[in-house]
């Protein structure tokens, strides 16, 4: 994970250090419960991976503005913290609905 956004993890009390990135396959959609992709390109990858998944894959800004999150990879600190604000919110529009 990126050294600023592991900071910015810290400094808002969540641990980012035992994250391991995976390559995302078929089975792993299936046995998900709900998948939520940052972009509308990403929801779409994933529904032509398993297209069978197509009901419980959705946009992560589905129940706000339905807006990509972007990647701050390799932009400054308040990149960042746009983004994890954006990812914030997102979580808490996603819990009225869990």
């Amino acid at each position: 994970m990126d050294a600023t956004a592991l900071q910015l993890l810290a400094e808002n009390g969540i641990d980012g250090t035992r994250h391991r990135a995976r390559q995302l396959t078929p089975s792993m959609l299936r046995e998900a419960d709900l998948v939520l992709g940052m972009e509308q390109s990403q929801v779409e990858a994933m529904m032509q991976l398993a297209p069978e998944t197509r009901g419980k894959v959705y946009l992560f800004d589905k129940w706000m503005n339905g807006a990509d999150i972007p990647d701050p990879y390799r932009q400054s600190r308040t990149a960042f913290e746009y983004v994890h604000e954006m990812i914030a919110k997102g979580v808490d529009s996603w819990r009225l609905y869990l």
